[in-house]
Parts: structure tokens; sequence; C-alpha cells
């Protein structure tokens, strides 16, 4: 396990939240994935709100010792080229305090046998996250 340290000193480290805990930790991380998901409009909050809770995604907390600076959800799918590992939603108030730690999700799907990592959100996720690439495109036609 990774961590970053934020402008106090304090290490910020990516800690797995196992899914028999995860509706504990939820409340404090809510607020911070339903803001992500209104800025993405890729998904429901209600539906990812329910694929963590009932253990289909795996929630994913950047924590300082005594707050999360950053909350990130992740699903398993598998494809016809293989299996991938998806991060579904991901938020934070300061990009900088865990951007490095996503390693540590790469990590877990490399154990997991995922052949990449996949991500549905803005486009600009590509220009900060190192070897990721858009590779497709979501195109939508307003009505």
């Amino acid at each position: 396990m990774s961590g970053t340290c934020n402008r106090s000193g304090a290490v910020t480290q990516l800690v797995s939240i196992d899914p028999e805990h995860v509706s504990s930790i939820w409340p404090l991380v809510a607020p911070l994935i339903r803001e992500a998901i209104s800025k993405a409009g890729l998904s429901a909050f209600a539906t990812v709100e329910r694929d963590v809770l009932d253990g289909f995604s795996l929630l994913w907390v950047a924590w300082n010792g005594q707050a999360a600076d950053a909350a990130a959800m992740t699903s398993l799918q598998q494809t016809d080229a293989g299996k991938v590992c998806v991060i579904t939603a991901c938020a934070s108030s300061d990009m900088t305090l865990w951007l490095p730690l996503i390693r540590d999700i790469e990590a877990y799907a490399q154990a997991e046998g995922c052949h990449c990592m996949r991500i549905f959100g803005r486009k600009g996720w590509a220009r900060v996250l190192d070897g990721y690439e858009q590779t497709y495109a979501i195109i939508d036609k307003p009505l």
C-alpha cells in the first residue's frame, strides 16, 4: 500500500473497504460520489449506490487518518477481450492527494487477472493519469 502526503504532512493511504463494512463507511463518502456522478452524468447515483452496498462494486477510500480525501468505486467485468477493472466513480476535493494512489487499484486489478483498467468519466482524466489513453468515445446528442 502506498501513500501520499497532504499539505499538513499527514499521509493519505488508499484503503479497500471490506464489502461487509461498506454500509458503515458509505454515509461518509456518499456525498463525494454523488457529486462525481452528477458531474459526469454517466450513471444514476441510486444504481452506483446499490452496486456498492450489494457488493457488486468495491469501495476504495483515500484516508488521511481523520477523514476521506477521496473515494472511488471499481467493478470487475468480463468482456470478450478478457477481464477489465472499471473505475465506475471517483471523487475528491483535491486530486493531488490521491492521484498517485491509483497504482494500488491497478495492482489489485492485475492480481485479479485483469488485462486493463477502464474509466468511465470526463475526458480530462486521460490528461492527468499516466499511461491512460482515450480508446473510445461516448457521443451524446441532447434532445
